[in-house]
């Protein structure tokens, strides 16, 4: 009879049944909806052993890749471990602070020692918590073969964790971080799809990551970045992005700033609106959104209207959280 691992128990599936029914009739307390697969309220993450193709169908290419599954319509073919969708982000890690470099008068890269077995999908995110153990989200930047983990923390006024980040960590402090978690990121398979991304400030920290990582696995589409800010000084890494586009022929790179006389090489205007008159038909594309709340719901909605389809537009929307 095939087994079950479920936050430390084992539970015994019957012959026909599936893991949710397994479940329900045990007592466990799950979420669920219409347990045919179509409103995914159920969804889990598999620790150990293989869903079942059905139970996966429906997902979408990252979270398939994160081994999420569908337990109402799956029938366990070998004894599984299952957990709730990301439920290891909440376990604290301890780590090093290796180096921190202001990228701009109001952003901080921070890189910190990758913990043993660290895994991660360049473009996922993290908590990182300040010495009374508030956390806040913040973007991986790096790459996962690097012996590092990367983020851009912008200083928000009274900013909980980006204060203490931007005024007193230090080189060799301890820091706690969770795992990471988050379905915005890079999935292999269709290396010739053009690719589209559009980000705000600290944004593009993410979008940083994933392109890396898309050029890591030899995609071949060209791929379109759009950085925006309000005003100039918003701006970072616009060298280090223009020396990439200029070595990688299938890469482009659009700085943007939100005002009317903008220097040399910058562009006029909100990154967003640049990106969806320049690009028109997006029908094929995929598209990776990052920053702003607003910037990231609106422009979803006017890609999906563009063309995109809706499997293929991935976000990752920040919210400032201050005291």
């Amino acid at each position: 009879m095939t087994k079950i691992q479920f936050e430390n128990q084992s539970y015994s599936v019957k012959s026909g049944e599936s893991v949710l029914d397994c479940l329900i009739r045990e007592g466990v307390a799950v979420e669920y909806g219409c347990k045919s697969g179509g409103c995914q309220s159920c969804k889990m993450e598999v620790v150990s052993g293989v869903p079942t193709e059905q139970s996966q169908s429906g997902l979408d290419d990252s979270e398939k890749a994160q081994n999420y599954f569908l337990p109402c319509i799956c029938m366990p073919e070998q004894d599984m471990e299952v957990a709730r969708p990301g439920a290891d982000a909440v376990n604290k890690l301890e780590t090093e602070v290796l180096a921190l470099t202001m990228l701009n008068h109001e952003v901080l890269r921070i890189r910190l020692q990758r913990p043993d077995n660290y895994d991660y999908f360049p473009g996922q995110f993290l908590n990182l918590y300040n010495p009374d153990g508030i956390g806040r989200a913040y973007s991986i930047a790096s790459q996962a073969e690097e012996s590092f983990l990367e983020l851009h923390i912008r200083h928000v006024p009274n900013g909980k964790v980006s204060g203490w980040a931007n005024t007193q960590l230090k080189a060799g402090d301890q820091v706690s971080i969770s795992q990471a978690a988050g379905d915005c990121f890079y999935t292999p398979g269709n290396p010739e799809q053009p690719l589209l991304m559009i980000g705000t400030g600290t944004g593009l920290a993410p979008l940083f990551g994933i392109l890396r990582d898309a050029l890591r696995h030899n995609h071949r589409g060209e791929i379109h970045l759009y950085h925006g800010s309000s005003v100039i000084e918003g701006l970072y890494m616009v060298e280090e992005m223009r020396v990439m586009a200029d070595e990688v022929e299938n890469f482009f790179y659009y700085p943007c700033v939100g005002q009317d006389s903008v220097p040399k090489g910058i562009f006029s205007g909100r990154e967003n609106q640049k990106a969806l008159a320049d690009r028109g038909d997006l029908s094929g594309w995929r598209v990776y959104l990052c920053g702003h709340e607003e910037m990231v719901t609106s422009t979803k909605e006017k890609t999906f209207l563009a063309g995109a389809s809706l499997n293929d537009i991935y976000s990752d929307p920040f919210i400032s959280v201050a005291a």
